[in-house]
Formats: structure tokens, sequence, C-alpha cells
């Protein structure tokens, strides 16, 4: 609600009453809670506390009579309030009970488990305050099911004329006052985030690709703010790296598109470089990061003001709330660069076999890749004169060397004992001509003044800086050729260079 610009509303609610009498909790005060603590950040709600029942009523209520009787307070009016109730608690719906045991002369067994499941109901409403309606489409049904249960085990056996008994149990009961926390939370993201008008699908793990989600994702795009549809589609590319984060003003209409356009290649749309639903739908899309267990781990995109330095007194000693305003932008962009020999992660070679490689890059970048030797020698495969830009789109597989094509160009062959290896360097646009003279050299040759690939490192760090790209490194081991087994095997030549044209 931060990011879409949501302005601060007046909110009140009535009494949450439980018509069942089964679940004595203070909904209401849960209510106010949820609202209190979604605008936090955002303060896109505040509370109207103003009782009117004079059970109810406390001190500081009645000195806001008292007040309100001579005009010296006034209470502004609030735009929604919330209603509804605890439509149902239906207890015992589900009863499994299993005993068994067993009897002898002088030793006695049992054993028994038990488990009952009550469901509870809750529905909220959004209404407007000043007319007194239920807006439509702003409602909330769910349900929880709470479950109780226990098990015991009873032992009991006679030594002569007496007889001893054993009994264990253990008995459990999920308590109902958390499980209307659960529905009335639950409830509130759901009401305030369709009245907002923002995905709070995603804050309740449910796929955003789903048809109903999706028609009222177009329904509000084509009701929304062109300018903050813009905004927000601005911090997605620059949390995801397409938009550099250090200018605290909107970049440039020629910026924006150019960014929007590798955003939109990268993700298989139309390249356009305006903002349309697609490409809102899918910037919106990763706006709640889940971990492999499907649990909420971030929420938010990178802000400019993210910097570190930046941060207040109270931010740097909360770093899980830092993290969830902020966002989690380690590496914007990554590259998967192994080795496709029969065996997949194969590091051990003999000298003279050939290595077969190949990478994707996480979005659209320009591509460079350097092979070393085991005698000291680095020479550049990409760019090539094969393929002079080396431009990949995100997740385009680049083989290395190319084994489909009947021409490759080049091939890649161990060319003695040692180690070797291949750097990848991947950068957002062609830095050919910043970097110094020893990279610059013909390819597929080697090149004067480089030994190893942490050399090349040093130059492109002295060139572009640490951020300015992104790397990956494979190295394998090469040992000498084996001896024949039989006379009438010959030995191949060991090549003299790590690629053959």
């Amino acid at each position: 609600m931060r990011d879409a610009q949501i302005p601060t509303t007046l909110i009140t609610s009535k009494q949450i009453p439980d018509f069942s009498t089964r679940v004595p909790v203070a909904t209401k005060d849960m209510v106010i809670t949820a609202l209190l603590q979604m605008s936090r950040l955002s303060n896109a709600f505040r509370y109207v506390d103003y009782e009117v029942d004079i059970a109810r009523q406390d001190t500081v209520q009645n000195l806001t009579n008292i007040l309100l009787n001579n005009n010296q307070i006034q209470l502004q009016r609030p735009a929604l309030y919330v209603s509804g109730s605890v439509a149902f608690v239906d207890q015992n719906v589900l009863n499994n009970r299993f005993d068994a045991g067993t009897s002898g002369a002088r030793f006695e067994t049992g054993y028994s488990q038990n488990r009952t499941v009550t469901i509870i109901g809750l529905e909220l409403h959004l209404g407007d305050f000043r007319t007194r309606t239920m807006i439509p489409g702003l409602d909330s049904a769910n349900e929880v099911i709470i479950s109780n249960g226990g098990q015991g085990l009873d032992l009991a056996g006679r030594i002569r004329d007496y007889g001893w008994q054993f009994n264990v149990g253990r008995d459990y009961a999920q308590g109902s006052g958390a499980a209307v926390r659960t529905l009335v939370e639950l409830a509130m993201i759901e009401l305030t985030g369709k009245w907002a008008r923002v995905p709070y699908w995603q804050c309740l793990t449910m796929e955003q690709t789903h048809p109903n989600f999706q028609r009222q994702l177009r329904d509000w795009y084509d009701e929304g703010n062109i300018g903050i549809h813009e905004a927000l589609i601005r911090q997605s590319l620059v949390s995801k790296g397409y938009l550099s984060s250090s200018n605290v003003q909107p970049p440039s209409l020629t910026t924006f598109r150019t960014a929007l356009s590798k955003f939109q290649a990268d993700n298989g749309m139309v390249v356009t470089g305006t903002v349309d639903f697609s490409t809102y739908e899918r910037a919106l899309r990763d706006y709640v990061a889940l971990n492999a267990q499907g649990q909420l781990i971030r929420y938010g995109w990178l802000s400019t003001s993210a910097d570190p330095k930046a941060l207040s007194a109270k931010e740097k000693l909360s770093p899980t709330i830092s993290e969830k305003v902020y966002g989690v932008n380690e590496l914007p962009r990554s590259i998967d660069l192994q080795i496709e020999n029969i065996l997949m992660g194969r590091k051990q070679f003999e000298v003279g076999e050939q290595v077969f490689l190949s990478l994707t890059v996480s979005r659209q970048s320009h591509l460079a890749c350097y092979l070393s030797n085991a005698s000291g020698q680095v020479m550049r495969l990409l760019p090539n004169p094969v393929t002079p830009q080396a431009q990949i789109s995100a997740n385009q597989a680049i083989r290395l060397p190319d084994w489909m094509s009947p021409n490759p160009g080049y091939v890649i062959e161990t060319s003695g004992a040692g180690t070797e290896g291949l750097l990848c360097m991947a950068t957002d646009k062609d830095v050919s001509n910043e970097l110094s003279e020893p990279l610059n050299g013909p390819a597929l040759r080697p090149l004067t003044g480089i030994r190893d690939l942490p050399d090349v490192l040093a130059l492109y760090n002295r060139a572009l800086g640490t951020e300015g790209y992104t790397s990956a490194t494979v190295t394998w081991d090469v040992s000498a050729r084996k001896a024949p087994t039989t006379s009438s095997a010959t030995a191949a030549p060991s090549a003299a260079a790590s690629t053959k044209r």
C-alpha cells in the first residue's frame, strides 16, 4: 500500500459478535491490531476509537464525551467501517476413536487414541460509513479447522495376591483464540487489499496466475493511475538490476524504456518499451518472495534509500524489518556455467580430451568468456569473429563450443596436465572499449601479459569496478594420458593449445 501510494483513510469497526457463544474472544481488538500492524509503514489506515456502549466506556471515553459537549474536541468522520461476526462454530464435525487391548491371566494392556475437529467461520465486510451501506465485492468469508485429541496407555498386572496398574496419557487442544486471530488477519489482508487494489493474494501465498486474480488485477489496472503503475514498475526494475538505484530522481524516458525493453525481452514478452498490463502483471508477480517450503521470507522491492549508510539506527538494529521494508537484492544477475560432457559435473579429464560447456544468464547481457590452460595461457572465446557481439537473452542456453553445429568455429581440447578453467563475464552493455589493451587482443589466441583467470578479474575490476559485471568460473583437472592397454593402440599427439579453430 505504501508503494502504491495509498492515502491515509480513517476507519472504524462495529463489534464482531459470536452468535454461537463458543468463542469468547475480543475479535474487534484483533481487527484493530491487524489494521495498525499493516499500516505501520504505509499509514494507510487510522482507526477512529469511539465507544457508544455505556458499559464499555472508560476514562478516555468519558473525557471525550465531556470535551465533545463543550466543543473542545472534534472527531473526524471515518470513511470505512468493518462489520461482521463469527458466523458459526461447528463442533465435533469429525470424531475418530481407536481402542485396543490385550488380556491375560496375570497381565493386561490397553491403548486408546481419539481426535475431534471443530470448524470456525468468520465473515467480515467493509462498509461506506457515510451511507452505511456494504461495498459490493469487499467481503471475506473464511473458515479454520482446529483439532483436539489425546492418546492413552494402560498397563495392569498381578503378582500372586497383589495387583498393579499404570496409565499415561497425552492430550492436546488447539485454542480457538489463535484460530480467530488467524481468520481476522486473513480477512483484513483480503478486505484492505481489495479496497486498495493491490495484489493481496501474494501475501496469502496464492498464485497470481489464477484466472480470478488475473481478471481482478486487470480491472484494477484499467481503472488505476498510469503514474502509479509506472512508479511500481520502476521500483521493480531497480530491484532486478535493470535500473540503477543511485539516482533518487526518476530516470529519463529513454533510460526507462531501455530498461523496460530488456525486462520484457528477458520474460518472453513483446518488446515495446512501454507500460502495458502484461508488463505490470509480470513486474508485480515477485513482490512477495517465498522459500522452498512456501514460507514468506520477503515482501517489497529494493528501495533507493536502502543504502546501509542511510538506514536509521533502529533499522540497523533490526535487520529482519530492514529486509522486509527494502527487499533482498544480493545479486540481480546470475550465470549458470557448467560442464556438459557425458557425465554431468565431470571434473577430471585426460590430455587430448574435448570439453563441452554451457551457460545461461538470468537476464539479458553482453557476454565475454576466457579460457585458461595448464601452461599459463589465457585466450578469449567470446566474442570472436563468428559471434562478434555475444549478446544473449535471459535463460538462453549458450554452448561452448556449439557442438550442435557442423562447423562450431573452435573446439576446447585439454593441452597438458594441470588445472584448466573458463571464466565468463556478463555486463549490461558492450564494455570492450572500456577494457585495457591486454583484454582486447585477438580472439582464440593467447592474450599477451595475462597468465591466469585472476588476472582477467583484476583487469575487469580496474576498468568497471566490482559492481560493473557478474562473473562465473568453472575449472577442471587434466591428467596425463594413460598408457595404451594393447600393443596395437597408438597415443594421439597432445594439443599445443587449449583450442583448435
